[in-house]
């Protein structure tokens, strides 16, 4: 720092936290979070990264690794996940476990059960040095497209161990001293597809990191070391007040719901989510026991992924209280024990993050919905659409893993309709345009559209989800599938119905093949001509649908949403069609009379 740079900081050390100030450098750490997040995005060679965003940013506290602050642009489930990383990589270094830092190190981990996810997301964390001491870390998490194991991709829908999903990095130092180690990274190349392709994506990742610690020592150089760890303080304080103010307008109890999968992808058969939330005094409670045991496949959910699954559904609810540790105090996550929710090794986790992340908050959703009806929605799609394409394409003489999310419906609300083909419920991802998908992989999409009729019927409709159907023009490739809510829609609320259901069919050779466990399957074999199409849920109902304004499903029915009968059968309102081109839709009024009131003395039983 020059001297001036030392005199302002030594007089704004001096200088109370004033409301102004804190709510500068507040809006500053956002900032700094959302230009690594913009950074690693426009830099990625990945699709996932620079189209979908399946990525995030933060700073952490360097004695325990608490969020101190995290990008809006990056995916909520990350906010707890990064967190318990972090704080596990500090243990392991004061332990003697890992390596101590030193200035310009960035350490590599993707090890799900040391405070992760699944193995296809990265994380680089970086100590923050002032003037020789860490004072915090930076940190990032990366989609990858692939990071070995059985099938391209990593999304091995029968995997029974770890290792079937890939290569599991503990905390190792990718980057010594700002210089890449050549050694490490020959090791990761060695067990990854496609590996000439990270790259690009390894640089984007550390660019943006850079791009934090020059914004952040900025920040530190403008308002002083003191000033600045003050304000980090003071707003984890105001974080637990406002999540404990939010907690107040639950009633006192227990609140029950569960939740389910179709399948973990080995074993047929259900896994269920047990939930009870409490209230007692400005704490929440959420236990978890009675939930299935751990399961053969692959969704399993490591203990970081389901504390920061409560944590974003709590988001979801109580949108406005600031992104900090401090948030997440008044929430105690208990019973996930001997659970699937707590997965220890070698159990395999493919599904945790993007799928039973899910599931979780729809639990939540579910537990309270009905003693905060003008704040829980219904429940959304629930699920990533994760589908892998592998192969090897002839006419670029390269091989190549695709990977494909998609969005689903929203739930319905108190207030409005659920969005249609929105992103999930654990990030704002969003699927990559078709365009840029047909020009880096050798496919065609033949369609891509709202998923007609999937919405779930209510006062207020839930959301539409997605309809596409995609080629291999050339070729060989093996396409596999981790997905859910095949069995069941997401469930609606307060009257409404559940949302569509998720539906995979392949295409081969004129031949229709549905997965046995509906949207779970690995290694199906494509040849050039083959497709897949993927319907994915729409999102649950909102409110007895019969007390829907009938002029909401005459448009609904205009532009296509549901049919006729589907007007009829699921709202009980009579649309007529025009008889010529230029005629208009009407509602019969008096059919439709009738017909509401049939079915309501029918509810009430006078029938």
């Amino acid at each position: 720092m020059t001297e001036a740079g030392n005199a302002g900081t030594q007089e704004s050390d001096k200088a109370a936290l004033d409301p102004v100030t804190l709510s500068v450098i507040q809006a500053r750490l956002q900032q700094i979070c959302d230009e690594m997040d913009l950074a690693f995005s426009r830099a990625a060679f990945s699709p996932v990264i620079s189209e979908a965003n399946d990525r995030s940013d933060g700073i952490y506290d360097a004695v325990d690794g608490a969020l101190i602050a995290q990008g809006v642009g990056g995916l909520p489930v990350f906010v707890g996940a990064m967190q318990a990383s972090t704080r596990t990589l500090i243990g392991m270094i004061e332990r003697g476990e890992v390596l101590p830092p030193e200035p310009g190190d960035t350490y590599i981990v993707n090890d799900p059960y040391l405070g992760g996810t699944h193995l296809m997301d990265v994380r680089f964390a970086r100590p923050f040095y002032r003037q020789g001491k860490i004072v915090c870390w930076l940190s990032n998490t990366g989609h990858w497209p692939d990071t070995g194991g059985a099938v391209p991709g990593g999304f091995s829908a029968s995997a029974t161990a770890v290792e079937q999903e890939g290569l599991r990095l503990p905390p190792v130092k990718l980057f010594k001293r700002g210089h890449l180690d050549e050694e490490i990274w020959a090791i990761i190349c060695s067990n990854i597809r496609v590996s000439e392709q990270r790259i690009g994506d390894v640089k984007a990742q550390a660019a943006a990191l850079d791009v934090g610690a020059e914004r952040l020592g900025e920040l530190l150089d403008r308002y002083g070391d003191v000033t600045v760890h003050k304000a980090i303080a003071e707003l984890r304080v105001r974080a637990a007040v406002g999540m404990r103010r939010c907690i107040a307008e639950i009633p006192e109890g227990r609140h029950a719901a569960s939740a389910w999968l179709d399948s973990d992808g080995v074993v047929d058969k259900p896994l269920e989510i047990r939930l009870v939330v409490t209230r007692s005094g400005d704490d929440l409670t959420f236990d978890f026991a009675g939930s299935s045991p751990p399961c053969a496949g692959p969704m399993n959910s490591v203990k970081a992924t389901t504390l920061s699954s409560v944590y974003l559904a709590m988001r979801h609810i109580f949108p406005d209280v600031v992104i900090s540790a401090g948030a997440f105090e008044p929430l105690h996550v208990v019973g996930f024990d001997g659970t699937f929710l707590d997965a220890r090794y070698p159990r395999p986790v493919s599904g945790c993050a993007a799928e039973v992340s899910q599931r979780i908050a729809e639990a939540v959703f579910a537990a309270l919905v009905k003693v905060l009806p003008d704040r829980v929605t219904a429940a959304p799609a629930g699920t990533s659409g994760n589908f892998a394409l592998g192969g090897h394409d002839p006419e670029r003489g390269r091989d190549f893993v695709m990977y494909q999310i998609s969005g689903g419906g929203y739930g319905g609300n108190s207030d409005h309709d659920g969005l249609s083909n929105g992103c999930s419920t654990i990030g704002i991802s969003k699927a990559p345009p078709v365009e840029i998908m047909e020009q880096a992989y050798p496919v065609l999409y033949h369609h891509y559209a709202l998923a007609e009729g999937s919405g779930g019927a209510g006062k207020q409709r839930g959301g539409l989800g997605l309809d596409y159907e995609v080629e291999l023009l050339r070729g060989t490739a093996k396409a596999s599938f981790v997905m859910d809510h095949g069995r069941s829609g997401p469930l609606g609320a307060l009257g409404g119905e559940d949302g569509g259901v998720n539906r995979v069919v392949v295409h081969r050779s004129g031949e229709a093949h549905v997965p046995p466990h509906l949207s779970k399957e690995q290694d199906i074999s494509l040849q050039a001509g083959d497709r897949v199409r993927v319907q994915t849920p729409g999102g649950g109902g909102y409110g007895d649908p019969r007390s829907r304004d009938p002029s909401a499903v005459l448009e609904d029915v205009r532009l296509g949403r549901y049919t006729v009968a589907q007007g009829k059968d699921r709202f009980g309102v009579v649309v007529v069609a025009p008889e010529t081109e230029s005629g208009e839709w009407t509602v019969d009024a008096d059919r439709t009379r009738a017909l509401r009131e049939q079915s309501w003395r029918a509810v009430k039983g006078e029938q």
